[in-house]
C-alpha cells in the first residue's frame, strides 16, 4: 500500500464513522462548500442568461435536429472530461464511482464561470474532501489531467492551426509546444512532475509512478471529449446541410485549440473571448465573418447550458444514490 493509499484508508475509516463530530472547523468548511457551490452555479446562470438573446437569432436559422445533435454532442464531451479526470483519479488510490466521480468533476467545473477560474480547483478539492478523498490527491489528480488534456488539445488542433496561422502567425510558437508536451507525457517524467508538486504541498511522494495504461486511458477520453466537441461546433456550422468532412476536422482542431486558449486566458469567466475569437477565425472561411461570430457565441452558450445540465443531473443521480444505500 502506498503513502497516498494510506491517507486515503484513513479518510475512509474517519468517514465511516456513524456519528463523526461535528466541530465547529467542520461546519464552517461545510457551510463554505455550499456556498461556492451555489456561488458557481449562479455565476454560469448569469452569464447564461446574459447571452442567451445574442444566440436565440442563430439557433433560429439552425435545423432543429442539427441543434439538438448538437447540443447532445457538446454533452457527450464533458462527460468524456468527467471520465478522463476520474481514470486518474482512480490510479492515485480514490475509490470514486462513475456517478460520484462525475458529480465532483462536472459540478467543480462550474467554478471557471466565476473570475479566477481557480475555485473549479478549490471546489474540486472540497467535494473530493466530503467522500474521504485527501484534497493533495484531489489537487494532483486534476493537475495530471491538465497535462494530459494538453497534450490532446495541441495534437488535436494541430489540425487547424495551418488555417488559424494565416491571419495570426505569432501563433506558431503553438507547434513548438506539442513536442515538449509529448515528452512530459512519458510516465517518468510526469511522475516527476506529481512528485515536485507533492514536495512543494510537503506531502510525501508517490511509492509508485505513473503507468502507461493510465495515461493513455486518460489520453483516449481526453480525445473523445474534443473530438466531440468539434462535432458539436461542425453541426452548427453545417446549416446549408452538407456535411463537410473536412470542414469537421477544421472544427474539431478549433475546438481543441479554442479550449487551450480559453484555459489559458483564465483571468475571465470560462476564458471568455479568447476561444471565440479563434473559433470565429476558423469558420470564417467557410460560412463567412457574420455567421462564424455568431456560431461562435452560440457554441459558448451551448456548453454553459450542457455543463449546468450535466452537472445537475449527476447531482440528482448522487442523491438518489445514497437515498437507495440509506
Amino acid at each position: 500500500m502506498t503513502t497516498v493509499d494510506s491517507e486515503l484508508s484513513t479518510a475512509d475509516e474517519s468517514s465511516a464513522d456513524p456519528k463523526p463530530a461535528r466541530t465547529w472547523k467542520s461546519q464552517v468548511i461545510n457551510w463554505l462548500r455550499r456556498v461556492m457551490i451555489v456561488a458557481v452555479v449562479v455565476g454560469a446562470a448569469y452569464y447564461l442568461v446574459t447571452r442567451w438573446d445574442e444566440v436565440t437569432d442563430t439557433l433560429s436559422t439552425i435545423p432543429w435536429y442539427s441543434a439538438v445533435l448538437s447540443m447532445l454532442a457538446v454533452s457527450v464531451g464533458v462527460v468524456m472530461g468527467a471520465f478522463s479526470w476520474r481514470v486518474i483519479a482512480i490510479d492515485l488510490g480514490a475509490s470514486v464511482g462513475h456517478i460520484r466521480g462525475s458529480q465532483i468533476y462536472l459540478v467543480s467545473q462550474l467554478g471557471k464561470y466565476v473570475p479566477g477560474s481557480v475555485w473549479a480547483y478549490l471546489l474540486q478539492m472540497e467535494l473530493g474532501k466530503k467522500v474521504g478523498i485527501p484534497r493533495a490527491r484531489m489537487f494532483i489528480s486534476t493537475l495530471v489531467q491538465i497535462g494530459v488534456s494538453v497534450v490532446a488539445m495541441l495534437s488535436l488542433g494541430m489540425i487547424a492551426l495551418p488555417r488559424l496561422l494565416e491571419d495570426n502567425p505569432q501563433a506558431a510558437w503553438l507547434y513548438a509546444l506539442l513536442p515538449l508536451s509529448l515528452v512530459a507525457l512519458h510516465p517518468k517524467v510526469m511522475t516527476w512532475g506529481v512528485n515536485l508538486a507533492l514536495k512543494v504541498l510537503r506531502r510525501p511522494p508517490l511509492d509508485q509512478p505513473l503507468r502507461w495504461q493510465t495515461i493513455g486511458k486518460t489520453l483516449g477520453y481526453s480525445v473523445l471529449a474534443y473530438v466531440f466537441m468539434g462535432a458539436h461546433l461542425w453541426l452548427l456550422a453545417s446549416t446549408n446541410g452538407e456535411l463537410d468532412a473536412g470542414l469537421l476536422l477544421i472544427c474539431i482542431g478549433t475546438m481543441a485549440i479554442g479550449l487551450l486558449a480559453g484555459m489559458l486566458f483564465f483571468i475571465v469567466p470560462s476564458g471568455a473571448g479568447a476561444r471565440d475569437v479563434l473559433v470565429a477565425l476558423a469558420l470564417t472561411p467557410a460560412v463567412g465573418v457574420t455567421a462564424a461570430a455568431a456560431f461562435a457565441v452560440a457554441s459558448r452558450v451551448m456548453f454553459t447550458v450542457a455543463e449546468l445540465g450535466t452537472a445537475g443531473i449527476s447531482a440528482v443521480l448522487v442523491r438518489a444514490t445514497d437515498r437507495t444505500k440509506a
